[in-house]
């Protein structure tokens, strides 16, 4: 059983999804800051605390089996209604460079299935991410 919080679980799951392309590009961390900053389910959160658990991440992914470890450490961490929100924060975080790689792809169908989100609750939070990064 994980002793992480709601809140540093989604944040290991947007530090993932920014680091899964090996890059970690200042839209991308932008995003997760304007996340933490404004939505409903940070609330509470210290933000003193966001480097250490930025690290702690860090850590984990270098494991042999970090993504996995991440990913488990989620699920118990967050009741199964956070786990929609745990998916859309990543969907939001890949797609804040305007450019979606292979591996935030498989990372985000890999979400997908270990949280048991269903395609259409996936294809709204994929399609809402769409139109909130569209330009002209």
């Amino acid at each position: 059983m994980t002793n992480l919080t709601h809140h540093q679980a989604l944040i290991h799951v947007m530090v993932t999804m920014s680091a899964v392309d090996r890059s970690m590009g200042d839209a991308e961390l932008a995003k997760m800051g304007d996340a933490i900053k404004t939505l409903p389910v940070f609330v509470g959160y210290n933000t003193d605390s966001l480097v250490e658990d930025v690290a702690a991440c860090s850590l984990i992914l270098q494991n042999d089996n970090g993504l996995d470890q991440i990913i488990q450490n989620a699920i118990e961490a967050l009741p199964e209604h956070l786990h929609e929100t745990a998916y859309a924060l990543a969907v939001d975080v890949a797609a804040a460079d305007l450019y979606v790689e292979q591996t935030e792809l498989r990372l985000l169908q890999i979400l997908r299935q270990k949280m048991n989100i269903d395609r259409l609750t996936c294809a709204a939070i994929e399609r809402g991410a769409r139109a909130r990064f569209q330009t002209l």
